[in-house]
């Protein structure tokens, strides 16, 4: 399979660096299936934790491919890195390797895997499934998705001896440990196989992890047992998970209401059905974090490739009200490209305060008037809920709007073939892979990826100084002064408005306190059970 292809059916399916935590599924492909999944009475089985994932389960499973939400939900219990990070503190603890790097400035850093960690079938792992795996994520052919978190400062991965690896750094990058869990480590004897890839895409999963993956059936459910062999630092707290994947949030909450619920937790719980759910006892917490509405321009196209044009419909748009109406509370307008609890958060220069009349002067200095625009957005709910406000909001300023809300995998084929259009709003959440700003940045912002090409940016002079600066910044071992390097690039970033966000939201998760214990809400797509036990 070619890199092009591999790529871009991972933005179809899995909404790749943007959509992707927030990939909805058609209605058809979900409403059904969970009925034949077997587990009706499921909920009396307290060997058995049956969750509901508001996200489809047919997108890839390739952990180097996947920015799926029930992928690499599951991924995380099936998986190891050399090192993973706690779900929630998102600190670094050694998974397959022993220890955490004695000296994070190094730029060699040496690993010895855990004694005694096997795959799911039984083989033992090595080294050399340690630089299979990282030879992929950094090949510039391969070009898979987590590469682009590694390949600016990873020279190498070497094999010293059959449980020993050794990671060569371009220079000095003190962030890399908790970036260790990004890359998954996978079997060579099972992945270095011909058509491997393809079958890890559809579900075919070995790992090291606590648990199996038993059974996958796509667009209705995956099955996992704790794997008896495990003997890592997190083992499986349950016997059994049942994880259904249901998009629609009327029959995904129904999963988890009332007396005899089959399931006993849920994520993407509508804000809307929030205080109906406490009422019934359930607990329903949130996460705030890089979950954003974001749009993408065409600045190929005109008269969105001049700058106060996409700042100009930025400003028009009235977010207190989208927040109140659509989210229910639930956000807060963007001041920056990071969400504001973040710890390297900065108030940008610019700034998009709801400001109509600045908008429409805008508009008049670039010499735009008559305005039609076509919003093109994919299909998830809370998303969906909020687009009548931008419509209304713009055409207060004399903008005719249109708005084509879609299925997922149709708006991102017209993407893939580079279809024309003007104005894109979708859903994004970084935070899946990780927290820092350079990570944050380079999930959007980074040459050759694909929503750059989508938005016509990244030949322009503006686009390769923008990518020299975050160069700069991820180069530099200072902490203060990377942070203000960072904070110049995110003041660009924020002022060309080529994809950018409107508001960061709060994720709503929902569980019975009095069949689970263990359970902490994350500010990210999906669920991690690997500490919660049934009662």
């Amino acid at each position: 399979m070619s890199s092009d292809l591999s790529r871009r059916d991972f933005l179809r399916h899995s909404g790749a660096t943007g959509a992707a935590a927030f990939i909805a599924a058609t209605l058809s492909a979900c409403s059904g299936g969970p009925a034949s999944t077997g587990s009706v009475g499921a909920g009396s089985d307290k060997d058995l934790i049956t969750a509901v994932i508001g996200y489809g389960n047919d997108q890839s499973w390739d952990p180097t491919q996947t920015a799926s939400a029930f992928a690499m939900a599951g991924i995380a219990h099936v998986y190891e890195g050399l090192l993973d990070t706690d779900p929630i503190t998102r600190e670094p603890y050694p998974a397959l390797a022993t220890a955490l790097p004695s000296d994070l400035n190094a730029t060699t850093w040496r690993f010895t895997l855990r004694d005694g960690a096997t795959w799911h079938d039984g083989r033992p792992v090595t080294a050399d499934d340690v630089v299979f795996t990282y030879q992929r994520v950094l090949d510039p052919e391969a070009n898979v998705l987590v590469g682009n978190f590694f390949r600016s400062w990873l020279q190498e991965v070497k094999k010293v001896d059959d449980k020993t690896v050794e990671l060569v750094f371009t220079f000095p990058f003190p962030d890399a440990a908790p970036r260790l869990t990004i890359a998954k480590i996978m079997p060579k004897h099972v992945f270095g196989q011909p058509g491997a890839w393809d079958a890890a895409k559809g579900g075919k999963a070995v790992g090291s992890g606590p648990y199996k993956l038993v059974q996958h059936n796509p667009k209705s459910n995956t099955t996992f047992e704790a794997f008896d062999g495990y003997n890592g630092p997190r083992p499986a707290a349950a016997k059994k998970m049942n994880w259904l994947s249901i998009v629609d949030a009327a029959a995904r909450v129904a999963k988890i209401s009332g007396g005899s619920a089959e399931a006993q937790i849920a994520d993407n719980i509508p804000y809307a059905n929030v205080d109906r759910l406490k009422q019934q006892g359930l607990t329903v917490e949130g996460g705030a974090g890089m979950n954003h509405l974001f749009l993408m321009f065409n600045t190929g196209a005109k008269p969105f490739d001049d700058v106060r044009v996409r700042q100009a419909l930025h400003y028009a748009i009235d977010k207190r009200k989208l927040i109140d109406v659509a989210l229910k509370g639930h956000g807060t307008a963007s001041s920056s490209f990071l969400n504001e609890g973040h710890p390297d958060h900065k108030r940008a220069a610019v700034v998009y305060d709801y400001d109509p009349d600045k908008a429409k002067a805008l508009l008049k200095e670039a010499g735009v008037s008559g305005l039609t625009v076509n919003l093109m957005s994919v299909n998830v709910s809370w998303l969906v809920d909020c687009l009548p406000t931008i419509a209304s909001s713009w055409e207060a300023i004399g903008v005719k709007t249109t708005l084509e809300p879609q299925d997922t995998a149709a708006l991102f084929t017209k993407m893939d073939q580079f279809q024309d259009y003007q104005v894109v709003a979708a859903a994004s959440n970084p935070n899946q892979f990780g927290m820092d700003a350079d990570l944050i940045m380079r999930y959007n912002y980074v040459s050759g990826g694909l929503w750059m090409k989508y938005s016509h940016y990244e030949g322009s002079k503006d686009a390769k100084a923008l990518f020299a600066m975050m160069d700069e910044a991820t180069k530099e071992p200072d902490k203060a002064k990377k942070a203000g390097l960072v904070h110049k690039y995110l003041d660009v970033i924020a002022e060309q408005a080529v994809l950018y966000p409107v508001v960061h939201t709060e994720l709503m998760s929902a569980w019975d306190p009095k069949k689970l214990t263990g359970v902490r809400a994350q500010p990210y797509p999906g669920i991690n059970l690997l500490q919660t036990k049934r009662v």
